[in-house]
């Protein structure tokens, strides 16, 4: 899994602990994101740092501001294996 789609799969399965499988009905959502919720494989497609800045802002549009959160908290461990070019100011 490319390292982009291991942030947006870390991203989902942290909201997941915490709001359940409606985390991913709303990943769904997001444009550029290609969701298998029954395998809970994620893909990205087209600009990375757009795809998971949507995906946050689809969070937190729902729930608001903790959710963003959650998502900083999710990606911390894995933005040393992403280049700083493809992560979104929203997850610094």
């Amino acid at each position: 899994m490319p390292q982009e789609s291991q942030l947006a799969d870390k991203i989902i399965r942290d909201q997941e602990l915490i709001i359940g499988p409606v985390a991913w009905e709303q990943a769904q959502k997001v444009t550029g994101l290609r969701i298998n919720i029954q395998s809970h494989e994620v893909d990205i497609e087209g600009d990375a740092r757009d795809v998971l800045e949507r995906l946050v802002a689809q969070y937190e549009k729902l729930f608001g501001k903790a959710s963003r959160e959650v998502c900083r908290d999710a990606v911390r461990p894995l933005l040393s294996q992403v280049p700083e070019s493809d992560v979104p100011a929203v997850l610094r």
